[in-house]
């Protein structure tokens, strides 16, 4: 039976468990490979290898270092299409308490435009409501003006905070980020 033009496709956000590792994988090598195409040298990019932070994953999906740290998953059916990583802010000028971060928002190149994204960033804020936190941010590459469009049409604004990673400790790749906020307070709440 073929579905109706109108009928949508099984998708839903859930907690990550140790056997997504892969899929997450997967998806962050696809998504990082495009996304920082000119802002990592090309031959690092090339590298990565979804086996390499598969494992990574799986270690932190197995043991998280705060209770609070929580990774969410955007299935499409049971394939993984996206990933969001939530924690306490780690930032000097945050509140660890108060504030909470969307550490990553990650979404598969290849499943854009699909509303991944759009459910990634609401459970990130109801997950990081139900943590306590009252306020949310997130850091994002400075050239970046689609993402900060796309967060900032869903109530994220900038909080005129930048930064600059050294990835590399040594000057070689530099990554200018800007920071944006959003109240995670019911409305009325104090």
């Amino acid at each position: 039976m073929n579905p109706s033009p109108g009928a949508s496709a099984d998708v839903s956000v859930r907690v990550a468990w140790p056997d997504d590792a892969p899929g997450i994988a997967e998806v962050q090598v696809r998504a990082w490979r495009r996304e920082y195409d000119g802002v990592l040298p090309a031959e690092l990019l090339a590298q990565m290898d979804p086996a390499d932070f598969a494992g990574a994953w799986s270690a932190s999906l197995g043991a998280p270092k705060d209770a609070r740290n929580r990774v969410l998953v955007a299935l499409e059916r049971a394939r993984i299409r996206g990933f969001a990583v939530t924690s306490p802010a780690a930032d000097p000028d945050s509140d660890p308490v108060a504030e909470g971060e969307i550490v990553e928002l990650t979404v598969d190149p290849d499943a854009t435009g699909q509303g991944h994204g759009s459910r990634l960033v609401q459970a990130c804020a109801d997950t990081l409501r139900a943590d306590r936190f009252t306020h949310a941010v997130v850091w994002l590459n400075a050239t970046d003006d689609a993402r900060r469009v796309f967060l900032t049409e869903a109530g994220w604004a900038p909080d005129g905070a930048h930064r600059e990673l050294d990835l590399h400790g040594d000057g070689s790749v530099r990554v200018k980020q800007t920071r944006l906020h959003s109240d995670l307070r019911e409305p009325g709440q104090v």
